[in-house]
Order: structure tokens, then sequence, then C-alpha cells
């Protein structure tokens, strides 16, 4: 009974990622830089789909839920406002001579738990990612802190390319820190 269960669960599973797959699959598809029409020869520009999905450690669920749950801030292109939304711009409390900075806990928990991830993934198959990681967590800091560290500059990462229309290029990202 319970094996039928599991097969059953299982089966579901494999069939949501596929519908999952399909639908990321169909958001990805060039758009025409003019009219809409995808004509031969035509300049071909990348959608937000296509781009999110270049970045290290994005994968099927991290890019569905960011396109699902934050479309009008990676519409606008809106650093600021992703930071809040994905728990992962500190707060900062005043009062006297003391500063405390915390984590951010006013975020939507299902972008929060994504961006973690993506920050994991990214740190172990991302060597410019992995290397901050590092650096943060010689500095002292926890292995979350460090991970939302990570997940913000891939945000400004995304950001940048959302706005230039370009894909992540690992070389170029390595060219610029062997330069630097």
């Amino acid at each position: 009974m319970a094996i039928e269960r599991l097969r059953v669960v299982n089966r579901q599973l494999a069939d949501a990622e596929l519908q999952l797959d399909r639908l990321c699959k169909k958001l990805a598809e060039p758009v025409a830089a003019d009219d809409g029409e995808n004509v031969p020869g035509q300049r071909q520009e990348h959608r937000d789909a296509t781009i999110l999905d270049s970045l290290p450690g994005v994968g099927r669920v991290v890019l569905a839920t960011m396109l699902a749950e934050s479309p009008d801030a990676l519409q606008r292109r809106d650093y600021h406002a992703l930071r809040s939304l994905y728990g992962t711009a500190p707060v900062t409390r005043r009062s006297g001579k003391s500063c405390i900075v915390t984590r951010r806990r006013a975020c939507n928990r299902r972008l929060r738990n994504a961006v973690f991830n993506w920050g994991a993934v990214a740190v172990q198959h991302d060597p410019i990612s992995k290397a901050k990681y590092q650096a943060l967590r010689a500095r002292g800091h926890g292995h979350a802190r460090a991970l939302r560290s990570v997940v913000d500059r891939l945000l400004y990462v995304a950001c940048t390319m959302l706005e230039n229309g370009t894909l992540f290029d690992h070389s170029f990202a390595e060219a610029k820190k062997a330069a630097a």
C-alpha cells in the first residue's frame, strides 16, 4: 500500500518537473527585436528567463520561483527591490551610539529559500562565487550570511545582464578577475 503511494507520488513529481521544464523552455524562446515575429536574419533578443537561466547555480526550481514571485521587480531591473524581496539586503538598526546589522526577515519566504539554494549551488560550481564565499567565511561570517552575500553579488550581475540583454559569460568573469 505505501509502496504504491510512493510510486504515484514519484510519478506526479516527475510529471510536474517535465511540465515545469516545458514552461521554462517556452518562456526562454527568443523574440525578435522589433515586432515579436521571428524572421531569419533578424537580430534576436534574449528573454529574461534565458538570461536568468544562464547564471551559475540557477536551476529549474529557482528560475521558476524567481519568475513567478518577483516579475515586477525583474521587469523593472530593480536591484534594491530584488534584494529586499529575496532577503539578501541587511537591516541596520541604529539607536544612539549602537549600530546593529541583522538579516532581513520581512521578505518572501519562497524567494528566500530559492536564493539560498541558488547560492549554495553557485558556490559549488562557480569559482568566483566560491572564492567570495571562502573569503567571507575566513573573515568570520557564518554560512548563511556568506551565501546571502554571494547571492547579493549574483543579483547585481543578474540586473546588469537583464539591462544589457546579455547572457552570463564565465570566461568574461574569469578574465575580469585575473585582470584585477
